[in-house]
């Protein structure tokens, strides 16, 4: 007998779920071959990258190997990024991976090409910037590790730039008293914990509050990913202080929300929007609704109403659209890259290609199209799994249905606030505190289990717990 090749391009939520269950479902066998390909090496829940780039969450212990994944559950990996496809020879073109600065010259592996039998994309979705006018240039987005980390390093700098700033010129009586401090370009953004613990402030050297050069975030965007950050980032400014951070965490750290909206989250509920929108305030957080953003500078963000803010990171995060690569593949997509599927998740182009998650635009009956939600997601994957097994047996695929099951907003150690639907409940019901936080935690740990099983998610679980009793509650380093 032939082997069917099943290969599942993105290693995403939904992705890395999907080939989990097919390996375990398919991998001891000859029949059928798996294969994942990613372009990067190791994967994170998506959902958690503005914990990694407020710091509160290292990346090192939530991190998932995608080769050990594959050698754990049955599948193979195959790094590299898809930049083509040939649809009549069955087979997707890989770019070639490059080597790191300090990994010798040349590529690692040569672009190549992978043949396939059934072939799912689940390559999510990137930044949409809307063609604003340096946003692409001088802003930060959300969507891969290396872009929270490097948000995260430079809030460090910042703070560091911002507390040099805050120091007077010493007018010692003597050059035992005279404190000499690097000028703040001098400072990386490595070396921001230890010039944090390291820069005495006193009497002598600092001037009064009102005068201190304050840190001015802007977020461009109030769906989850900017209010969610928000939250986290206040939770920061004040966890920093304890370590050594002189500047006042609500005064002197300036967050700020634009959006175009009349309101935040216009995607959920009104009444769960009003509740984070007051729980942002008791935080300090400054909201701008019912404005977009013009221009974006390298230190200053305009708006379309004349509003000048003061910068020192802009982090967009008002929209998505699925990757330019997919408008090159012969697919028949929408207005946002998205590949357009039949109830079966099947590209309505090609049967042999199925689609899902972020990068698919699927119907949902009555209410429009399927949201680009994790537990969408979650959902689709599930569904793909029985889906492939029809057609691998020659029976008629099933049809996908997506049940809504609400929405969760966590506001860090504040507070969590989200609406609950389904049958259970009858309907739909708002939850807010330590009850939303609890649910909101737990559907991080749902991915967890359906990637690992129950038991190693429970030993994970009191794993991280014991592990932040020895770690500082944001990495500063």
């Amino acid at each position: 007998m032939s082997v069917h090749r099943i290969v599942v391009v993105g290693g995403g939520a939904g992705g890395l779920e999907l080939v989990t269950r097919l390996g375990d479902k398919y991998g001891r066998g000859k029949d059928v071959q798996i294969t994942l390909v990613d372009r990067s090496m190791s994967h994170i829940w998506k959902p958690l990258l503005h914990e990694v780039a407020a710091g509160v969450m290292d990346t090192a212990t939530h991190q998932l190997s995608y080769v050990a994944q594959a050698n754990w559950h049955h599948f193979e990996f195959a790094a590299g990024e898809m930049i083509g496809l040939d649809r009549a020879a069955k087979t997707i073109r890989l770019a070639a991976l490059p080597a790191a600065a300090d990994e010798g010259e040349g590529d690692l592996l040569p672009e190549r090409t992978l043949p396939y039998d059934t072939l799912v994309l689940a390559i999510g979705s990137t930044t949409n910037f809307f063609g604003v006018k340096g946003a692409q240039e001088n802003t930060i987005a959300l969507d891969t590790v290396e872009q929270a980390e490097r948000f995260r390093r430079r809030l460090m700098a910042a703070c560091v730039r911002a507390q040099n700033a805050a120091q007077a010129p010493v007018a010692a009586e003597s050059a035992a008293s005279v404190v000499v401090t690097p000028p703040a370009d001098a400072v990386s953004p490595e070396a921001a914990a230890g010039a944090l613990l390291s820069t005495p402030v006193t009497a002598s050297n600092t001037i009064s509050a009102e005068d201190r050069r304050k840190v001015n975030l802007v977020i461009v965007g109030a769906g989850a990913t900017g209010v969610e950050l928000s939250a986290e980032l206040r939770n920061t400014a004040e966890v920093l202080r304890s370590y050594g951070l002189k500047l006042d965490p609500r005064k002197d750290v300036r967050i700020t929300i634009i959006e175009s909206s009349p309101r935040i989250l216009k995607a959920l509920p009104e009444r769960v929007s009003s509740a984070v929108a007051g729980l942002l305030g008791k935080l300090d957080v400054d909201i701008l609704c019912g404005d977009s953003v013009a221009e974006v500078r390298p230190n200053e963000v305009t708006t379309t109403a004349g509003k000048v803010l003061p910068a020192d990171i802009t982090v967009w995060s008002a929209g998505i659209t699925a990757p330019a690569v997919l408008g090159t593949l012969g697919l028949a997509v929408n207005r946002l890259n998205q590949i357009e599927v039949q109830p079966t998740l099947q590209s309505v182009t090609d049967p042999d290609i199925f689609a899902f998650g972020d990068c698919a635009s699927c119907a949902w009956p009555d209410h429009g199209f399927v949201p680009p939600r994790a537990q969408a997601a979650h959902q689709q994957a599930s569904f793909l799994v029985k889906a492939i097994d029809a057609r691998l047996k020659g029976q008629t695929l099933p049809t996908f249905t997506y049940r809504d099951f609400g929405s969760l907003v966590s506001l860090g150690k504040f507070s969590a606030v989200g609406n609950l639907m389904g049958g259970l409940i009858g309907g739909s019901m708002f939850i807010e505190g330590l009850f939303a936080r609890v649910m909101y935690t737990s559907l991080y740990r749902m991915h967890v289990a359906a990637l690992h099983g129950v038991w190693r998610m429970m030993l994970d679980t009191v794993a991280n717990r014991l592990r932040r009793s020895t770690v500082p509650r944001v990495k500063l380093h």
